[in-house]
């Protein structure tokens, strides 16, 4: 199998990698260097942007959500973040209050265990995504085409519970299916975005996922946390679902 380096999949914009990533040599692990204070300076700079940027926009959702259905305007979630550590994670709400989560604990399982995908495209491509989930309400639909839904999660990365970029934080019931080498993928802070979500996301498998996971872990840079945060803004705008 041939094989391409974690930031060739950045710089060429690929999508669905046909090989697994790795590279020649693997770097300190992100979670032990030195120059962590920098991805931390630059999460707290862009962040403060965002904000102050899109505040007028975030009222729009608010209000959005508000009209759409019943209930709060902000979800929250356990999830398991650096070292497996538990934090609140906040989400504009794109589902129906009090709905099961029982389908999606099912497909989780099998996702990690055997690797199935969801359902197959009409193109023929796997989809590793519960698509048409009747949880989702009209308006959280658009929100979660654009991911505007994940934008309450610049609040986790001001508390310095994520990042800008990262792996994405699993939920508790999900890391109990991890392998051991599955759950190296929390040895350092997670992110809102990261090289799985501009790489293909849900057309990638789960192992792939883990794979590109560790490898930003292993390979980290200032610049590539840049790069892959350039390449979220118009996959954002083009609906990508990253």
């Amino acid at each position: 199998m041939k094989h391409t380096s974690i930031v060739d999949v950045v710089d060429r914009g690929e999508q669905n990698p046909a090989t697994r990533v790795t590279t020649v040599e693997w770097r300190e692990p992100l979670a032990n260097r030195k120059t962590l204070p920098l991805k931390r300076a630059l999460d707290l700079v862009l962040t403060c942007l965002i904000l102050v940027g899109l505040s007028p926009f975030l009222v729009l959702i608010v209000l959005a959500i508000k009209i759409g259905s019943s209930g709060p305007v902000l979800h929250t979630q356990i999830r398991l973040g650096k070292k497996g550590k538990s934090f609140t994670l906040y989400k504009f709400r794109s589902m129906y209050v009090d709905r099961d989560d029982a389908e999606h604990r099912s497909y989780v399982k099998k996702l990690i265990k055997a690797g199935n995908p969801y359902k197959v495209s009409k193109n023929g491509k796997p989809l590793f995504k519960i698509s048409d989930d009747v949880r989702v309400t009209k308006v959280g639909r658009l929100l979660r085409e654009y991911s505007v839904d994940e934008f309450p999660q610049l609040f986790n990365v001001l508390r310095g519970e994520m990042s800008l970029v990262g792996p994405r934080p699993p939920l508790p019931y999900e890391y109990g299916d991890y392998s051991e080498w599955h759950r190296k993928r929390l040895d350092g802070i997670p992110g809102i975005t990261g090289l799985w979500q501009v790489s293909g996301k849900n057309t990638i498998p789960f192992e792939e996922m883990v794979e590109l996971d560790i490898h930003y872990l292993k390979n980290w840079s200032l610049w590539l946390d840049i790069k892959i945060i350039l390449r979220t803004i118009p996959a954002m705008l083009n609906g990508r679902d990253c």
